[in-house]
């Protein structure tokens, strides 16, 4: 790779964010879901700045940039009105490290550390004129014919689930199930199960002023899954940490008459809340025997 190319390519990209309005659901504070969109954001403008947006992608060469992978680290509070500066590196190919930050009092605070990777997957539906052979050389390591990832043993027990149908407004490219799609089916899955379990998150707020809060989420694409698919969305508690948060993992599959019939994406999640009132405002809140109870029972 050419030395001037090389460095273009490696020099850091940053750029400044604000969270979408409707992503500030408790109080004023922006959630997980809008975390990922932001890094999902920021990886797309490093692509942009180089000639290479997802428009240009798939309309010259057929293929779409899909992020297949996105793993972050939750540190602080981001709000509503918080303006945010992004920082973008390539670290190997279609791999990216993202930082976000906001300004506390003229301090830099980091809200969200990240991992992305990025894969340009050649599109069923072909616009005129595209020629895949004729990717940047840089951006070829990324071309896939389609999305591959490493699956993961099955989850012990019997988790929740609930299915659902992928929609043209869940799909890239009138065709494939986009990442963002699972970022929201992660965040839907916990609901579902919280209400199912009976602490629920309106009742805990309401009984206890306790907050959900995340502190890591990952969530990753094994497989393609297409407009119009059936798909079923599990989640279970893996773990209890230290009484202050649980890890909880997300797998979704595509059925064919309710059977699963390809792991098409998987998630990781370690969820607690935070005390909204009263002294101890601000801390996370220490899960009672009831709570832990109801988070690892084993019923489905």
């Amino acid at each position: 790779m050419p030395g001037l190319e090389f460095e273009r390519i490696t020099q850091m990209t940053r750029c400044r964010l604000h969270a979408r309005y409707g992503s500030a659901n408790i109080r004023t504070w922006i959630g997980f879901k809008q975390f990922m969109g932001l890094a999902e954001e920021a990886v797309l403008t490093w692509f942009r700045e180089r000639g290479h947006g997802p428009q240009q992608l798939y309309h010259s060469y057929g293929v779409g940039l899909s992020i297949v992978d996105s793993s972050v680290m939750l540190p602080a509070v981001l709000e509503i009105d918080d303006e945010v500066e992004a920082a973008v590196e390539w670290t190997r190919p279609g791999r990216f490290g993202v930082r976000l930050t906001v300004d506390r009092e003229g301090q830099a605070v980091t809200v969200m550390r990240g991992k992305l990777s990025v894969a340009l997957v050649a599109e069923r539906i072909q616009p005129p004129g595209a020629a895949p052979a004729n990717l940047p050389e840089y951006l070829s390591p990324l071309a896939v014919p389609s999305v591959k990832g490493e699956a993961e043993p099955p989850v012990a027990g019997k988790p929740f689930h609930f299915p659902w149908r992928a929609r043209y407004f869940h799909c890239h490219f009138s065709d494939r199930v986009q990442h963002g799609t699972y970022v929201a089916a992660l965040e839907e899955v916990v609901d579902r199960f919280l209400e199912h379990r009976g602490i629920s998150v309106p009742r805990l707020l309401t009984e206890r002023g306790w907050i959900p809060v995340v502190s890591r989420a990952r969530v990753r694409l094994l497989a393609d899954a297409h407009m119009d698919e059936d798909i079923q969305t599990s989640f279970g508690v893996s773990d209890i940490v230290k009484d202050r948060g649980y890890d909880g993992r997300m797998d979704s599959h595509v059925t064919v008459d309710g059977q699963p019939t390809r792991h098409v994406a998987t998630a990781q999640i370690l969820h607690g809340y935070a005390v909204s009132q009263g002294e101890l405002a601000g801390t996370l809140a220490e899960l009672d025997a009831q709570t832990i109870q109801a988070l690892t029972a084993e019923t489905s």
